[in-house]
């Protein structure tokens, strides 16, 4: 998705407007997350960039959107630049070698005190 969303909109409430963008885009990324995965992949994640126009969008995490749109809105911008593509997603092993010696030293300190 990208799209420049307006926030003001004749004889509509702003407060109203804000609520459509916000549900425009939590349907958007809902719709996107129901999607099959790729071989290999374990979810999918988001690419996201915000701005008040396209030349000034910077790489916002996903889970900022809400914060920085509701900023926009309070400052009193009257459009915002959203850009949202879904990538895939590969989760991190934990390394299993450390959590074991952590363990293993613990185990050494409560029994070698005596």
């Amino acid at each position: 998705m990208k799209k420049t969303f307006q926030l003001h909109s004749e004889g509509k409430h702003p407060d109203r407007v804000l609520d459509a963008v916000k549900h425009e885009i939590r349907k958007y990324i809902k719709r996107e997350r129901r999607r099959s995965l790729p071989e290999g992949v374990d979810f999918l994640d988001f690419d996201c960039k915000f701005g008040t126009a396209v030349e000034t969008a910077q790489v916002a995490h996903p889970a900022e959107l809400m914060a920085l749109i509701e900023g926009a809105a309070k400052a009193g911008c009257t459009q915002f630049y959203l850009e949202l593509l879904a990538k895939p997603g590969y989760r991190k092993v934990k390394p299993i070698e450390a959590a074991s010696v952590t363990a293993q030293g613990a185990e050494t300190i409560t029994t070698g005190g005596g």
